[in-house]
């Protein structure tokens, strides 16, 4: 898994969107201050790949995603790994309740051709989307997440603690890395194997206990018994057609004994109408009142016709009551004339005094001004005597003041001001009333002139009691034409339903002699075949309908059916007979079959038909079949079963050898053994290149130490605990690619996210010459996470990374080679 393009947008302590491009890098650092945000990209890789974060505390966890103020976030990241570009995009929000989930997660393959900048367009096709983002990428990648968090960034740390650690806390360091706990879950999972299988070698013996009875000879006997019952089916195909000859024989017995049943039948229901002695007098009588109340309704509608002429002849009786109309219209309007007239004449009346009452009330309201006016200079004149002095000009004559003057404190004016108010509203109010008067009086006389003018316009009035005697005369003549119209349709009702009688008489008789026309040619239809003598005695067919008497007709058809009634009776007993001999001699020629199917142990149904005696042997020869095959079945399954319990024991052996050897602690001291042999023989060649071929990594022989070789020292072996702290570095890292190529050997990119700050210049030179061997001469990205600028510096590509009051920051720079 090699990353080309990052994007972070609200992830971490990133608030804002920040790309990085690792396209064209293979060798690279992020640097900045400590917090500043570096580690927080290699989280984010992390995130895009497998949704969680190792430093998080907790796999599976999202909630340090976003910062507690950012409602939404998102990371995205091309990336190749196997010849092929993918991208991934994972969103996170925060809920209503403060929790923060994943909106969306995505994988698609994308078109290496296309431009990175526009890789997430050029979708080859989707891969996985929700939950299953993870596991699709731990497949393109082949990484799990636990190796990822191993070998991409590498536990140089740790290591360097295995290189100087004692055999036994090594041993248990090697059972931690290399995941050797899973040999106990091999045991665990051994130990079940046993018992499962245990259990289904016991479950096969119980079933191999129930087909006890799965024997050869079973087998024999069960073959025996479907041969006989083959040879049984292909002979009793005679006997069947002979049952069912003697069927056929009992089926036309019994059909020609319905027909004569059916015959008698329909002679016992053959029954005259209750109606058909009167129906002849009944329709003599409906005649007859037809053609009375056809009289009567002749005479009616004569009255009828003759009333209306003399109502014809008095005239409408619109126009004596248009008239009266009228006549009631000139009275109302010179009523309302006259009445109009007398209040028009009192309002002219009433004006006189309502004239003096507003003169009263205007003379009213001038002597209350003039009062004020008074009482005002009145105060002016008491307000100026204060300011006047003897000898000097009065202000208002100019003549020297010879003494001063006695006044005495005048009334309130506010008392003036209110009566002087008081008399104005009683003056206007009465002008307001005599205006009111005046328009009253002059409306009231032009609506007393307009009736009148009406009055005088309408024409002569006619005579009221004329009009009212021809009015009476009209409703009269009306009154008699009613009752006549009334008597003629009460006379068509009756004619209409005597009418509806005589119909209904003359429907009854002609169903009655449709009836007797059906029951004719039921009997027709009924013959059936009856014997010569019978049909003899019977006549040969019902007689001839006479149709001029309808009950005459009905009793030679009664007296007929009784002959026919006592020749159906006796034909009915021969046909019984000859049913009772049918079914005789078909029950010996079933009851012999079913003995010779008892031979042969086929129990039939009780009166089976031959069909129900072939199907039974039928199956009772496919039963045979059934059970012999059942039976080889069984053998089959017996020696399966016997196979399998031996197989089942088998496993059950050697699952409890297995459990038994991971049991013992010596199968863990081996296992840690052999895994560091390869580890430091898969290391002692990384290391010769990484030092050029000074050192070599090897096991003491009696301690299980690690120990160096030093070429340059004519190949001495020393112990690790010797080196320096950049030979240290080199032999741990070693030790680090060691283990991430047993664990993925396509591993594309490495990030040593490792503080260098405690190394001493010359260790720091080491480990800095160290990378750049190991960048040149590996096809793998490598990138440091260091905030130590001696390292930085030699670092070709560095993404700066800092953070300030609105988040972390990154800018990528590099130098010259």
């Amino acid at each position: 898994m090699r990353p080309l393009l990052l994007h972070l947008d609200h992830f971490g302590s990133f608030r804002d969107p920040v790309t990085v491009d690792f396209s064209d890098t293979d060798y690279f650092a992020l640097v900045g201050p400590t917090g500043a945000g570096k580690s927080t990209i290699i989280d984010a890789v992390c995130f895009a790949l497998y949704g969680t974060v190792p430093r998080w505390g907790r796999e599976g966890a999202v909630a340090h995603a976003l910062a507690p103020s950012v409602a939404a976030g998102k990371v995205a990241m091309v990336f190749d790994s196997d010849g092929r570009r993918y991208g991934v995009v994972r969103a996170m929000v925060r809920d209503a309740k403060g929790a923060v989930r994943t909106k969306e997660a995505r994988l698609d393959e994308l078109d290496p051709a296309a431009p990175l900048e526009q890789a997430f367009e050029a979708v080859v096709k989707p891969l996985a989307e929700g939950e299953g983002v993870t596991p699709e990428a731990q497949r393109v990648t082949g990484l799990e997440y636990r190796f990822f968090t191993q070998c991409v960034v590498l536990p140089q740390g740790r290591f360097a603690e295995f290189l100087h650690a004692a055999p036994r806390e090594r041993q248990d360091l090697l059972v931690q890395l290399l995941d050797a706990d899973v040999y106990e879950l091999i045991r665990q999972r051994a130990a079940r194997e046993e018992e499962s299988a245990r259990q289904e070698a016991s479950f096969a013996r119980d079933q191999l206990a129930k087909l006890s009875g799965a024997s050869e000879e079973a087998e024999r006997e069960l073959a025996e018994r479907m041969e006989a019952l083959r040879r049984l089916s292909d002979a009793i195909g005679a006997d069947l057609d002979l049952l069912r000859a003697r069927e056929g024989d009992i089926r036309r017995a019994e059909q020609e004994r319905a027909a004569v049943a059916e015959r008698q039948a329909v002679l016992a229901r053959l029954a005259m109408p209750e109606a058909v002695p009167t129906l002849a007098s009944a329709r003599r009588a409906a005649a007859e009142a037809v053609e009375t109340l056809a009289r009567e309704v002749a005479t009616l509608e004569a009255d009828e016709h003759e009333a209306f002429e003399a109502l014809a002849a008095l005239g409408d009786r619109g126009a004596p009551r248009a008239e009266l109309a009228a006549l009631d219209a000139r009275e109302r309007l010179a009523a309302d004339a006259a009445r109009t007239r007398a209040e028009a004449e009192a309002a002219v009346a009433g004006l006189a005094g309502l004239a003096a009452a507003a003169e009263t009330a205007e003379q009213a309201a001038g002597a209350a001004e003039e009062r004020r006016e008074r009482l005002r200079d009145a105060h002016a004149a008491a307000h100026l005597v204060h300011r006047l002095a003897v000898g000097e000009p009065c202000p208002v004559c100019h003549h020297p003041v010879a003494e001063l003057p006695l006044h005495r404190s005048p009334a309130d004016m506010r008392t003036a001001d209110r009566a002087l108010a008081q008399a104005r509203e009683q003056a206007q109010r009465a002008r307001a009333a005599h205006a009111k008067a005046e328009t009253s009086a002059s409306l009231l006389a032009r609506q007393a002139e307009g009736l009148e003018s009406q009055l005088a316009a309408l024409p002569a009035p006619g005579d009221r009691a004329e009009l009212e005697a021809r009015l009476a005369e009209i409703a009269k003549a009306d009154a008699v034409a009613g009752e006549a119209r009334a008597a003629v349709r009460a006379a068509r009702g009756r004619l209409q339903r005597a009418r509806d009688y005589a119909g209904q008489v003359e429907h009854q008789t002609a169903s009655a002699w449709q009836a007797l026309e059906s029951a004719r040619d039921r009997l027709l239809v009924s013959g059936g075949r009856l014997d010569p003598v019978q049909e003899e005695s019977s006549g040969d067919a019902p007689p001839p309908l006479v149709r001029d008497d309808l009950h005459r007709a009905w009793e030679e058809l009664l007296a007929w059916r009784d002959r026919a009634a006592e020749a159906a009776r006796a034909a009915l007993a021969a046909r019984e007979r000859q049913l009772a001999d049918a079914r005789d001699r078909l029950a010996a020629d079933r009851r012999r079959l079913a003995e010779r199917l008892a031979e042969h142990g086929v129990v039939p149904p009780r009166d089976a038909s031959p069909d129900q005696l072939g199907a039974a042997v039928a199956g009772a020869l496919a039963r045979a079949e059934s059970d012999l095959d059942r039976l080889r079945e069984e053998r089959r399954r017996a020696a399966d079963l016997e196979q399998r319990v031996a197989m089942k024991e088998h496993e059950a052996k050697v699952a409890h050898e297995l459990a038994l050897r991971l049991r013992a602690n010596a199968f863990e001291r081996w296992l840690c053994a052999e895994a560091l042999a390869v580890l430091v023989a898969t290391a002692s060649e990384t290391l010769r290149e990484l030092s050029d071929g000074q050192y070599e990594l090897a096991l003491a022989d009696r301690t299980g130490d690690i120990e160096v070789i030093d070429h340059a020292e004519a190949g001495l072996r020393r112990s690790a605990r010797t080196l320096s702290g950049g030979e240290t570095f080199q032999a741990a890292l070693a030790l680090a690619l060691a283990l991430s190529g047993a664990v993925a050997k396509s591993l594309d990119s490495i990030f040593l996210d490792e503080g260098f700050g405690t190394l001493d210049p010359a260790t720091l030179d080491t480990v800095a010459t160290t990378l750049e061997r190991l960048a040149a001469g590996q096809d793998r990205m490598i990138g440091l996470v260091t905030h130590v600028p001696a390292l930085a510096e030699r670092v070709p590509v560095r993404f700066e990374v800092s953070r300030d009051g609105k988040g972390s920051h990154v800018r990528k720079s590099g130098i010259a080679l």
